[in-house]
């Protein structure tokens, strides 16, 4: 029987991440494409896992999160970016970044509204506006600077706009907002009645002396602002899939609505043992030094490689331009690298509404050591 089933997303297929991972995969290849961690989390993390199943945490959490855990939380943002947080009124654990982004779009966007995106741009923002019958209007960044013309930004406003997305520290770019940047978002959006999703996933990874940014820090953003963080890139379990909202009481109101009837509730015991081990806060203060040893030895180790590596200021990314090799498209060349050189990686034109091949592959250096001098090792060959 023919149910003439029609697709609310036509357009969008398999993510490249899938693709990438599959054919690494398949080619048994070296995979630095998709954004997780080859190594462990701490074990003693892991230890608190079972401590909290031990006790009785598994049964379902409140709707909005544990409640150590989101005090724990409130508890971060006052000591790095000196912000109150409420913990009860303005804060909601999410299972994952991801669900926090879809949740959030889904509480704002109504059809013909329009939402300003910045490309490249993590693949979940566009489809989830259209979704909810939003017009997606890309800002178009290109390498090797990625720098945001705020003027022209300006022109795309109108009465349509509803929404607008930033990612800071951003993927796939590794480029960071600075006060200087932000406080031009602030102004821009200054007498408007545009809202704000800032995806802050990566907010502690940011390299070379740099200071951790949020919106939050703020006023004339945090009051207009849905704040989206990831314990997953925090803690280097990406599959435990937890997050967290941050956002006025008003707006948290009705995210929740929202959040009730598509997870309800998150994780239990991990909650809990994620509370535990960040009670002390030095754990999150490192993980800047962490990351940005492991750039550096990437970095340095392709310096005499046929590829140009492009400024990473944050993230766990490096985007390579291979513009000296050859002018194949990404996903082509991304795909030969696979097959014939063992080493996947993710084409930066997949971050793109529109094809935009500027021969740059991006790198996940969130490896052990051993797997980026692999690496190292293949590439300087290519």
């Amino acid at each position: 029987m023919n149910f003439n089933l029609r697709s609310k997303l036509p357009h969008v297929g398999t993510t490249i991440f899938t693709k990438m991972t599959m054919l690494a995969n398949e080619q048994q290849a070296l995979n630095l494409s998709q954004g997780f961690p080859d190594f462990e989390t701490d074990p003693k993390l892991v230890q608190q896992v079972s401590a909290a199943m031990e006790k009785g945490h598994n049964q379902y959490a409140p709707m909005i999160g544990a409640q150590l855990l989101r005090e724990t939380i409130a508890r971060q943002y006052k000591e790095i970016y000196a912000v109150e947080i409420d913990a009860t009124e303005e804060l909601t654990v999410t299972s994952g970044g991801t669900q926090a982004i879809f949740t959030a779009i889904a509480t704002i966007v109504r059809p013909q509204d329009e939402v300003i995106i910045f490309e490249p741009a993590y693949d979940c923002y566009g489809p989830t506006v259209e979704l909810f019958g939003g017009k997606v209007v890309p800002v178009r960044l290109l390498a090797p600077d990625f720098q945001i013309d705020w003027d022209y930004v300006a022109t795309l406003i109108n009465e349509n706009t509803r929404f607008m997305i930033i990612n800071n520290p951003n993927n796939p770019t590794g480029k960071v907002l600075g006060k200087e940047e932000l406080g031009r978002l602030a102004d821009l959006l200054e007498g408007t009645d545009i809202l704000l999703l800032s995806d802050e996933v990566y907010e502690h990874i940011v390299f070379d002396g740099a200071s951790p940014q949020s919106v939050l820090r703020i006023p004339q953003l945090r009051e207009r602002s849905f704040v989206v963080a990831s314990f997953g890139k925090l803690l280097h379990t990406t599959g435990w899939k937890i997050g967290y909202c941050i956002a006025p009481a008003a707006f948290m109101r009705e995210f929740r609505k929202v959040h009730q009837f598509n997870v309800f509730s998150v994780n239990t015991p991990m909650q809990f043992a994620i509370a535990a081990y960040l009670n002390d806060i030095t754990y999150v203060k490192g993980l800047a030094a962490f990351f940005e040893r492991k750039r550096n030895l990437l970095k340095d180790g392709l310096q005499q490689s046929r590829f140009k590596v492009l400024p990473s200021e944050g993230t766990y990314f490096l985007n390579l331009d291979y513009s000296a090799i050859t002018q194949e498209k990404e996903f082509e060349f991304a795909c030969l690298l696979t097959i014939q050189h063992k080493i996947a990686t993710i084409p930066l034109s997949a971050f793109y509404k529109e094809p935009t091949d500027q021969q740059v592959l991006r790198v996940c250096f969130a490896k052990q050591d051993d797997t980026l001098l692999k690496a190292i090792r293949i590439l300087n060959n290519i």
